[in-house]
């Protein structure tokens, strides 16, 4: 028995000491809280510590894109939109984060849904047309309710479904 503790222990603290630990992405440990300092674009947050979060299940227009080893401004329909209702909806306020399976990205972003006032952004941002549904395995824990956002802002025709096809889709 005294085995077996010394090993839950053991896995505990190189859990602790491998990140896991409260706080260790820079977020209040009580409750996932975190300041939104600035907003990148429609579908990433900058956090007060430096800490850049990538909403999951959407995918926004982009405002630029990488050419060698600097960005480029290059807005895509409707990017301005969503940066300026994510803006709206989360600049200068503190959300709270909602993290599924993976907590990061390959380039170290947080993956969150970002809650602010009681509602979930990445969905109504899908909801109002300035972003699509897009699922990233393993995180899937909310693909019925943004598909679903997605088809009632597509059968209304807002935002990127104003048009026949929308910026980035797949054919």
């Amino acid at each position: 028995m005294k085995v077996r503790w010394t090993v839950a222990l053991a896995v505990l603290a190189a859990l602790w000491l491998g990140g896991f630990a409260p706080g260790a992405y820079g977020l209040d440990p009580a409750s996932d809280t975190a300041l939104v300092v600035s907003v990148i674009d429609g579908d990433t947050v900058r956090l007060e510590g430096g800490r850049l979060v990538r909403y999951i299940g959407i995918d926004a227009p982009e405002t630029r894109h990488r050419k060698g080893d600097h960005w480029v401004y290059d807005p895509q329909p409707f990017s301005e939109a969503a940066t300026a209702e994510n803006r709206r909806r989360v600049e200068g306020r503190t959300v709270r984060l909602e993290f599924d399976q993976r907590r990061e990205d390959r380039f170290g972003r947080l993956l969150a849904y970002v809650w602010s006032d009681g509602e979930m952004v990445n969905e109504e941002l899908v909801r109002v047309g300035l972003a699509r549904a897009k699922s990233y395995a393993p995180n899937r824990r909310y693909d019925r309710r943004m598909s679903t956002a997605q088809e009632a802002a597509r059968a209304a025709g807002l935002g990127i479904w104003t048009t026949r096809e929308s910026p980035g889709e797949e054919h």
